[in-house]
């Protein structure tokens, strides 16, 4: 089997080609942070309108990267929600236009469940097992039991952990996009000078809160001269640490909610765009290790927005006939537990 698949909930515009024995054909992204870096984040109508004048060459681009025509072709997936609706209205259209033109499956993918079943691609992994998805918009815990069949351990109860990552970046001017930079920053920072608060930490259950810790940071900041680049290093290295706390303690009474669920230890899987964190995976896969598992990371590249796991969660439906009707809605919402109906 092959499928296009087509990624633009953000602002990333990606198209990549997957075929049925993991591979990864063609795998193409042309990002916008030059044109959205001036405004410190993503304009959602700025995203929609390069989405529009990029997608159908970068399409063309990877069909030819691939060596395929349309008439290689088993169907056509593309990210169907959650995320910026006028991105995602180009990308579904678009698709859907190809699929009707060319009388192939179309396939709406949920973005979430392209992130969820990575590993699948990546690691050729079986069910079941814990996912760690965090990224600018999501931060949940669940056991991924099937295409379409999750179950929520815990969620954000107010804001997802990339996000508290981007508002760092702009606190202490680190720049855009945020999460790499307070990485970078906190390299060269000292973890132990800010005493950030831990959020939830050691509570019940699998829940995360991140607004409380965004508030200290922003109080730290503010203490700090303006000339202080070895303090903004500092408080980088303090927040990301304490992030690093909160996930490892989350995590871990995730896993040992999943070992009463199924009688397995794991394994851990992480992903999104905060899963390219070097230095968090380092401290989940110590937890894993703890634990008696092991943590499973994609590549970098396909923790962040890509079309690759587009193309392979619409590969995975479609070789269990869940296929999607042309008037398949785009949706600036779509909860993963919306699946479960769906799933064979």
């Amino acid at each position: 089997m092959l499928v296009l698949g087509i990624e633009t909930s953000c602002d990333e515009t990606a198209v990549a080609l997957v075929d049925g024995e993991r591979h990864i054909r063609a795998d193409l992204v042309l990002s916008q942070i030059v044109q959205h870096r001036p405004y410190g984040g993503v304009v959602p109508e700025i995203a929609a309108r390069s989405h529009l004048a990029t997608l159908p060459d970068l399409v063309r681009d990877a069909m030819a990267e691939a060596g395929a025509g349309f008439e290689d072709l088993d169907g056509i997936a593309a990210t169907a929600g959650p995320g910026l609706i006028g991105g995602v209205f180009v990308g579904v259209m678009l698709a859907k236009g190809l699929a009707a033109a060319r009388r192939l499956p179309f396939i709406a993918v949920n973005h979430l469940e392209g992130h969820a079943l990575t590993a699948r691609l990546t690691h050729g992994l079986d069910f079941p097992y814990l996912l760690l998805l965090v990224s600018g918009g999501h931060c949940q815990l669940l056991a991924v039991e099937g295409v379409g069949r999750y179950r929520l351990y815990g969620t954000t109860l107010d804001d997802a952990a990339g996000e508290a990552f981007d508002k760092t970046a702009k606190l202490l001017g680190l720049g855009f996009p945020g999460g790499p930079a307070v990485e970078a920053a906190a390299t060269h920072g000292n973890a132990a000078r800010f005493a950030l608060p831990r959020p939830l930490l050691g509570r019940p259950g699998a829940d995360f809160s991140f607004a409380g810790l965004k508030t200290a940071v922003r109080q730290a900041a503010e203490r700090l001269a303006p000339d202080d680049s070895q303090g903004r290093r500092d408080l980088a290295a303090s927040f990301q640490e304490a992030v690093a706390d909160v996930l490892a303690d989350r995590c871990r009474r995730a896993l040992h909610l999943f070992r009463a669920d199924t009688g397995r230890a794991g394994p851990l899987v992480v992903a999104g765009g905060v899963a390219a964190n070097a230095s968090l995976r380092a401290r989940l896969a110590a937890v894993a290790e703890r634990e008696g598992t092991t943590l499973i990371a994609p590549p970098p590249r396909l923790c962040t927005d890509n079309a690759a796991m587009i193309a392979w969660a619409g590969l995975e439906r479609l070789r269990l006939g869940l296929v999607s009707p042309l008037d398949a809605p785009a949706r600036p919402r779509w909860p993963l537990s919306e699946l479960k109906d769906h799933a064979a």
